[in-house]
């Protein structure tokens, strides 16, 4: 199939499927006429970066899946190289929620900090912001 096709097929535009050419995560075949040429195994390819990066993985991070592929395999993660970086995800993963569970108790805290001293708040100046939306 033409690039057109691909794109289409995949859901994507030529010019990804190009900048992918120029990464080496795509190959670059070309038919008699000059015109580039993919097959089914191209689009597994596309879908499979596409999934990745869907998950939050970089397109250098999708770089062992795809030459797993490529090797011949049935799932871009059936490679050593694949479960590595996998791993590494979950770790970057796990470090962010970690993270999110930090601010989430530092803005609770605030939280109920700042509802104790709006119950402190002199009743005409709190009733006149509550009112406002100044709290």
């Amino acid at each position: 199939m033409r690039i057109g096709e691909l794109a289409e097929r995949a859901g994507t535009t030529t010019r990804t499927l190009r900048y992918y050419e120029t990464r080496g995560l795509l190959p670059a075949r070309r038919a008699d006429n000059g015109y580039r040429s993919y097959d089914e195994g191209d689009l597994r390819l596309l879908e499979e970066i596409r999934t990745l990066q869907d998950f939050g993985f970089d397109l250098e991070e999708t770089r062992p899946f795809v030459e797993c592929l490529r090797a011949g395999h049935p799932a871009g993660d059936a490679c050593p190289a694949s479960l590595a970086v996998y791993r590494a995800k979950l770790d970057e993963l796990d470090g962010l929620i970690e993270r999110l569970r930090s601010v989430r108790e530092r803005v609770g805290a605030q939280l109920a900090r700042a509802e104790l001293e709006a119950l402190d708040c002199p009743a005409p100046r709190c009733a006149r912001s509550v009112a406002e939306g100044e709290l």
